[in-house]
């Protein structure tokens, strides 16, 4: 099979097309015939070498996928040959990923893909819904009665997790930058919007919560965000974040008595 591998960590450079030996399925596995991946910052943070997660070189990178089940392995009944599927699937952890024409998984990571999506929209769907399931749904148990601030809710995790809590039924803010995003998060559903540029903390804080702060603040940008994030959160609130490598000041977790997550989905498969 056609295939892009890496040889060695660095830039989009590094990717070399080779012929591989096709996959075959083991016991519990599926083979997928890739029909489209996507990109995600964890792929590019792995091609350069900056994740402990990386597969041994020479190695097939990209984790999200969709395609058709080409083999199914012993002790798999949820899926057939001829299956249409999506998954995080691979490119992590001893497994090739899905810049080849077929890949071998896991077959508990696969899912049968939607009717109402194409192989691209899905294989754009696992990384940032399962991220922002986690967060929301797995780790801060949001609740309809919740207030929950999402930041950068036009973002790839973003806009599910502003879908995800208003599906719980929660109420919702986000922070955008520019006016074209701020009608994205509209139409997705966001009870208020925030243009992040223009409004500090403590102002959106006072107009939007009374001065009382979110229930959940789930941050998707990290840095200097991680602290905006404890400020914009009430006392005893959850402050969940994708990106938590900050110098920010932790004090305020014990000022205000708030849980801090780390939310990172590779680990948890």
């Amino acid at each position: 099979m056609k295939a892009m591998v890496v040889e060695q960590w660095g830039g989009p450079d590094v990717f070399q097309p080779k012929e591989l030996p096709q996959p075959s399925a083991g016991p519990g596995e599926v083979v997928i015939r890739v029909a489209a991946t996507s990109v995600n910052p964890v792929d590019y943070k792995i091609r350069r070498g900056l994740i402990g997660v990386a597969p041994a070189l020479p190695a097939v990178l990209h984790s999200d996928v969709a395609g058709v089940v080409e083999e199914v392995g012993e002790g798999v009944d949820h899926l057939v040959a001829g299956d249409e599927v999506y998954a995080f699937a691979g490119g992590f952890q001893g497994w090739h990923g899905a810049l080849a024409e077929y890949m071998a998984t896991d077959a508990r990571l696969v899912a049968k893909k939607p009717a109402s999506l194409s192989f691209r929209e899905a294989a754009a769907v696992p990384l940032v819904g399962i991220t922002a399931w986690l967060a929301l749904v797995d780790r801060a148990r949001l609740a309809p009665s919740d207030h929950v601030l999402v930041h950068a809710g036009a973002g790839g995790v973003g806009h599910v997790a502003v879908q995800i809590a208003k599906a719980v039924g929660a109420r919702v803010a986000t922070t955008v930058s520019t006016s074209a995003k701020r009608d994205l998060v509209d139409q997705l559903g966001a009870n208020e919007v925030i243009m992040y540029r223009d409004e500090a903390v403590e102002d959106y804080v006072n107009r939007l919560t009374a001065g009382r702060g979110f229930d959940v603040v789930f941050d998707t940008v990290g840095g200097d965000n991680v602290e905006r994030s404890m400020q914009a959160a009430r006392v005893s609130g959850h402050v969940l974040g994708i990106a938590l490598r900050t110098d920010a000041n932790l004090a305020l977790i014990h000022q205000k008595n708030l849980t801090l997550s780390g939310v990172f989905m590779v680990l948890g498969l």
